[in-house]
């Protein structure tokens, strides 16, 4: 499975809500940093990124580009929230080791999704 394919089938399956199967595509030692959540090691990226759940409503991959195993992939992230529903544009940075993702880097505009959110 190409490198692409492996990130399109993770961002799939967790913008569905299928926390268990997006984690089938995570290796053990999996690595995040984005503008919210930086993690090492996948439970511990699962349970930062719990939170999104309930509000998360699925993806439009914009495009993608692949060299061996880094691919980027530009994308609508859609969210539906008590305050709204929208999509940020994000922009993704992956490893993929033995057909699973090693590590990501994400960068969005976190006013965008601070505006879809509950103010507390």
């Amino acid at each position: 499975m190409s490198s692409a394919k492996v990130f399109r089938d993770y961002l799939d399956r967790f913008t569905a809500g299928d926390a268990i199967g997006a984690a089938d595509l995570l290796t053990d030692d999996f690595s995040f940093h984005g503008p919210i959540l930086q993690s090492e090691g996948k439970e511990a990226f699962l349970e930062g990124a719990q939170g999104l759940g309930p509000v998360v409503r699925g993806n439009e991959m914009l495009r993608q580009w692949e060299d061996g195993e880094e691919v980027c992939s530009v994308y609508e992230f859609k969210v539906k929230t008590p305050v709204g529903e929208g999509s940020i544009p994000m922009t993704e940075w992956s490893r993929i080791r033995d057909g699973k993702i090693a590590s990501s880097r994400l960068i969005f505009d976190t006013a965008q999704l601070a505006a879809l959110m509950p103010q507390n």
